[in-house]
């Protein structure tokens, strides 16, 4: 228990963790604002994926079938929501909204509809210009360079709802320098969630704490459009159990982040003695058996040595069992990841709810996600190659990145046992491979190029994971785009410079150092009065009288003028004649 212990004490971070509320339903609504006054659900395949506030009032509920919804609320309005590309924009949008709202560039999305910003250098700063003495007047700066942005706020108090409800009236003198930062998280919290509903039209349920764990766990407690913050003590105090310990222990092992649905069950499992029940009424295998983190932390024996026990099966990290038993008492030492300028991997994936039986099926299905895929990786990896320009011309495209990874994940339905009953089952299996240089050509049409990836690397993949010829139960099929090479690119966070680029700007770059005719005298320039006669050298001067100009770098400009360039017909960069072959190589052996 030191270990827990001196990570409580770990409290120098200030995380928001922001979930708009109703994503799916929101972005429907913005799209049309009529629609927010009724109950509104989003429909993917048979389910409903989403609902507003409005329907779930009515007895909605995520994850129900649509035919038992039209039952519930027959006066439903019900929006498909299979086409998931106005979603994406949307969560781009406000997730770069917040991000460019704070100072450390740590902004880190989860989904379509979950943002964690990691504050704690404007936190640190604004607790620099406190007046100890005046908290109840005080002004957060949004602005080291201008201390005029910003909005007044009551630093003696923390905004919004707390867990818990009432803090204690006496507290360790760390404890109170912590209490201070998570009072100035709450109004930085309260401003950025104003400002994401005036400007943007979405409302957002807030968690302030001091990591990633914390901070999603407790912006449940209180919800729609509001926020709280778990507040001091994180540690034992004397007699007083930690508010950390409080807050975690009535929760469901499964729904601790970082706990994923195998582990969970058999936590349960262990827990109970058996494997635990399922509600066969709800999707995705959900458990109606609750074990909670007080449960497993009070368990005889239970401790990080126990956990490893349990959970160190074949193919788990090694130090899981402490890992876990960090998390269960609040301790989540991961950093928010910062901004990215490509995502880490592209993936499309469907369930079937009517498993795929044939090969036929299957490769019907394998092309609807191929296209998908590419359409996806032209959407999000793409940008205009003369963007900022003033060219007077179409702008190119060009790959900010190029996956080096092709994976194949599907999840097969087990054969029925003795008593003719399937096990319900959520292991997947992969096969990988490198990614074909064809899907990057721009020049064909997505539909073609996807027709390509199925014949050439999707289907023989797939034969190498089943081998048998036909009777196939496969419930889900998932293709991903991963292992992300960033190109080149004049961005600060780019893998180094575009030198394409550099040479197609070279004539507007070197413009005002280009070498000219000069008058002979200063009267018979136009702008005589205002005119500068460059001074030469003499060795411009030998040299003129020679008929020769001096260029200076000293490169010919009569043989540059001469060379040959091509461009690349994978990533469309523009090179000299005598290194596309080494270059076509490249790409050739997968770069």
């Amino acid at each position: 228990m030191q270990r827990v212990r001196r990570l409580h004490r770990n409290d120098e971070r200030l995380i928001i963790h922001f979930d708009y509320d109703c994503f799916y339903a929101s972005v429907v609504e913005n799209e049309n604002p009529a629609l927010k006054s009724v109950p509104l659900a989003i429909q993917q395949k048979q389910i409903v994926v989403t609902c507003n506030y409005e329907a779930r009032r009515r007895g909605l509920r995520k994850l129900q079938l649509i035919t038992e919804a039209k039952k519930v609320c027959p006066d439903a309005v019900i929006v498909l929501g299979e086409d998931l590309t106005r979603f994406r924009d949307a969560s781009k949008v406000l997730y770069n909204f917040l991000r460019e709202s704070i100072w450390s560039g740590r902004a880190e999305r989860l989904g379509f509809d979950e943002v964690w910003l990691d504050c704690s250098d404007m936190v640190d700063y604004n607790m620099g210009l406190l007046n100890r003495h005046d908290l109840a007047h005080s002004f957060f700066c949004l602005s080291k360079d201008d201390p005029t942005i910003g909005f007044e706020y009551d630093a003696s108090n923390v905004f919004g709802p707390t867990f818990p409800s009432k803090g204690l009236l006496q507290l360790s003198e760390q404890d109170v320098g912590l209490r201070l930062r998570l009072v100035l998280g709450s109004h930085l919290a309260r401003h950025l969630r104003h400002e994401l509903e005036s400007q943007k039209g979405y409302t957002a349920t807030v968690g302030i704490a001091t990591n990633k764990l914390l901070s999603k766990l407790v912006g449940n407690v209180n919800k729609p459009k509001n926020q709280t913050t778990i507040v001091p003590p994180y540690h034992p105090l004397g007699d007083v159990e930690a508010t950390v310990t409080q807050f975690l222990d009535g929760h469901d092992i499964g729904k601790v982040p970082g706990i994923g649905f195998k582990l969970a069950h058999r936590i349960r499992g262990y827990v109970l003695g058996r494997d635990a029940a399922f509600s066969e009424g709800l999707v995705y295998g959900a458990t109606k058996e609750s074990v909670t983190v007080l449960d497993v932390r009070t368990y005889p024996g239970m401790g990080p040595d126990l956990l490893e026990e349990i959970l160190g099966t074949t193919g788990a990290p090694r130090g899981i069992g402490g890992k876990i038993w960090e998390l269960i008492h609040g301790i989540d030492d991961t950093e928010v990841g910062m901004a990215k300028r490509v995502p880490s991997q592209i993936s499309q994936e469907d369930s079937y709810m009517k498993y795929l039986h044939t090969f036929d099926e299957v490769k019907k299905q394998l092309q609807l996600l191929g296209e998908r895929l590419i359409r996806r990786m032209q959407m999000d990896l793409l940008e205009d190659e003369d963007e900022g320009e003033d060219t007077g011309s179409e702008p190119r495209r060009r790959w900010m990145a190029h996956p080096r990874t092709l994976r194949l994940t599907t999840r097969p339905r087990p054969p029925p046992g003795p008593d003719g009953v399937r096990a319900r089952t959520f292991n997947r299996i992969s096969r990988s491979a490198p990614m074909p240089n064809y899907v990057f050509n721009l020049n064909d049409p997505a539909t073609a190029l996807a027709t390509r990836l199925v014949d050439e690397a999707l289907v023989p993949m797939f034969r190498k994971l089943h081998h048998e010829k036909a009777g196939w139960n496969l419930s889900l099929i998932n293709i991903a785009a991963t292992n992300m090479a960033e190109t080149a690119a004049e961005s600060k966070d780019s893998a180094g410079r575009d030198i394409g680029r550099m040479f197609r700007r070279q004539d507007e770059v070197l413009k005002d150092f280009r070498i000219t005719d000069e008058p002979d005298c200063v009267d018979d320039h136009p702008n005589y009065a205002t005119a500068v006669v460059p001074q030469k050298s003499p060795e411009q001067i030998r040299s003129e009288a020679q008929g020769e100009v001096l260029v200076a770098d000293g490169w010919d400009t009569e043989d540059s003028d001469r060379e040959a360039w091509e461009r690349c017909e994978f990533c469309q960069s523009i090179m000299p004649a005598y290194a596309f072959a080494a270059h076509r190589r490249f790409h050739e052996l997968g770069g």
